[in-house]
């Protein structure tokens, strides 16, 4: 998807089209999705987790970088099912090989962004996400995406798909996945800081 938005003005076009739009209402976007899709008797939550990333990564206001040669196969094109499970329900959870939103969210407020997002603000946004039901996801999802991207974080849009795909189901342990790995960046982050003080958005140790 980032190589068709990147190459297509046309595709990456049709893609947008689809933003925060339920299923039914973008039939521009089935020439680009429906080939990615797992099988033909995808369960519906799954579907709208690969038109949702492929939106979201057409909404970005510049190409996302290129993915490094050993990661292209799994970050230019969607993630994939196994061929051989249920087509009447999706695998458990995919196992979590790739970059968490929660740690996207912790780079966001780390030296390697430009205009820095606060603590405070990086941690109310992702609450937020972490409590939405499937629906509010799909709705607060994008501009927060969006939002991360202009700061110029990089988002795993294959490790998304995966927690999207399985949020109806496992939310609560993808959201605490999200959480740790954001706590756990910046509780490293403020250690390697000499000039960091106590956050007064976090807690004293005992």
């Amino acid at each position: 998807m980032q190589h068709l938005c990147a190459q297509d003005p046309g595709a990456r076009a049709a893609l947008r089209s689809g933003l925060r739009k339920d299923l039914d209402a973008v039939p521009r976007m089935h020439r680009f999705i429906a080939p990615y899709l797992p099988q033909d008797r995808t369960p519906l939550e799954v579907q709208q987790a690969y038109y949702a990333i492929a939106s979201m990564i057409a909404a970005q206001p510049r190409p996302a970088p290129p993915a490094s040669p050993a990661a292209t196969d799994e970050q230019d094109t969607p993630a994939r099912s196994d061929p051989g499970a249920s087509a009447a329900e999706p695998p458990a959870v995919l196992p979590e090989r790739g970059t968490s939103l929660g740690a996207a969210f912790a780079a966001a407020v780390g030296p390697g962004s430009e205009g820095r997002m606060r603590p405070g603000t990086a941690e109310s946004r992702l609450n937020l996400l972490t409590r939405q039901s499937l629906p509010g996801l799909h709705r607060h999802l994008p501009a927060a995406v969006t939002h991360l991207r202009s700061l110029d974080v990089p988002v795993d849009f294959t490790q998304l798909l995966s927690d999207l795909a399985h949020w109806h189901r496992h939310s609560g342990r993808i959201a605490r996945r999200w959480l740790q790995d954001y706590y756990r960046i910046r509780a490293r982050a403020d250690r390697a800081d000499p000039d960091t003080l106590t956050a007064p958005d976090q807690p004293t140790a005992p």
